[in-house]
């Protein structure tokens, strides 16, 4: 039986299938819920094993999950990889149709399918990564109130016994006593729930020799160090740091043509909370002793923030080799010598 290709432009309340056979014959289009036994009925009728492509978009875990124990072959359109073009007309069809297409001609940008292990311990990192967020936020309004009744901190950190004994001894009227008496609420909650979910992350990364190994670099301890096992996931589909690299966005933006080459800021097209991980690795430790040297020769040259950039790829390369390997085998040799 030939096989087929299947587009489908997904969204949360319904969904377009696009089929089409090798060689490009239009077999069918339909519009249907997003449902998973609507769905299985639609990809029925592309036969046996067909090759399937969804974009990442709003909530595709399920329908990639489904897909797959249909037997068919999933792909998953890169959400910047694709170039749609300026279409006179953009519909949910032409989407699904031109997805469709690209995989046959074997055109499509794809991203990786990470497996429900992998996707689990990313919701516990990112999640946790967003109440520490919104504690952060709690923090900053706090300095607002103050600053707005031309209050000073006494210390430099707020958030000790010191500073809670400022805010304690505070008289201020009533709207801004309220406020700042609920975010102090709204921080112990987070506090509470940060501390419960990292040790949900650590308990399900405790034996993982990646893990281990890269809380040797100075600057990555368990909660960067989360990040980077949960949002890299395989290391094997990078072969080598460069690729990974440039994956997080930390690689210059590189534009060429005929003997015109230009390179300019990082691309920032990656994976942010990885960028942000390596940035925040190096912007106290710089990496340790090599890479602290290396910063700071960069920096006399290039400034602090190309410095800061530099070195956070010199840390995504360690990482890359402890994750690869179990070990750091430069940062072994260091302790040996």
């Amino acid at each position: 039986m030939e096989r087929q290709y299947v587009g489908i432009d997904l969204h949360r309340r319904t969904s377009t299938i696009y089929r089409m056979s090798e060689d490009g014959e239009v077999l069918g289009c339909v519009r249907i819920p997003s449902q998973p036994f609507e769905l299985a009925q639609a990809i029925a009728e592309a036969g046996e094993a067909p090759e399937v492509v969804l974009e990442s978009t709003y909530g595709w875990y399920w329908a990639a999950d489904l897909l797959k124990e249909l037997g068919a072959n999933v792909h998953l359109a890169h959400p910047l990889g694709n170039n749609w073009g300026n279409r006179r007309v953009k519909n949910d069809e032409r989407d699904a149709k031109d997805l469709a297409a690209m995989l046959r001609l074997g055109r499509l940008a794809e991203g990786w399918i990470a497996p429900p292990e992998i996707r689990e311990l990313r919701e516990l990192v990112r999640y946790r990564y967003h109440l520490v967020s919104h504690r952060s936020s709690c923090k900053t309004q706090i300095h607002g109130v103050m600053a707005k009744n031309g209050i000073l901190p006494a210390r430099k950190e707020m958030w000790g016994e010191g500073g809670y004994a400022q805010l304690d001894s505070l008289e201020l009227p009533y709207a801004y006593a309220a406020r700042i008496d609920s975010l102090r609420d709204l921080i112990e909650i987070y506090d509470r729930e940060i501390a419960v979910f990292d040790q949900y992350i650590h308990r399900q990364l405790k034996d993982d020799p990646g893990y281990r190994a890269i809380q040797k670099i100075n600057g990555v301890g368990r909660v960067i160090g989360a990040i980077f096992v949960a949002e890299i996931g395989d290391i094997s589909r990078f072969n080598s740091p460069k690729k990974l690299c440039s994956w997080a966005g930390l690689t210059p933006k590189h534009r060429e043509s005929d003997e015109k080459v230009t390179r300019g800021r990082i691309t920032k097209q990656g994976c942010p909370l990885v960028r942000w991980a390596a940035i925040e690795a190096v912007s106290k430790y710089r990496g340790g002793e090599k890479l602290r040297a290396d910063y700071f020769r960069i920096r006399e040259h290039a400034g602090k923030f190309k410095a800061r950039v530099a070195v956070a790829r010199k840390l995504l390369t360690l990482v890359y080799y402890g994750l690869r390997d179990g070990e750091i085998r430069s940062l072994e040799a260091q302790e040996a010598a």
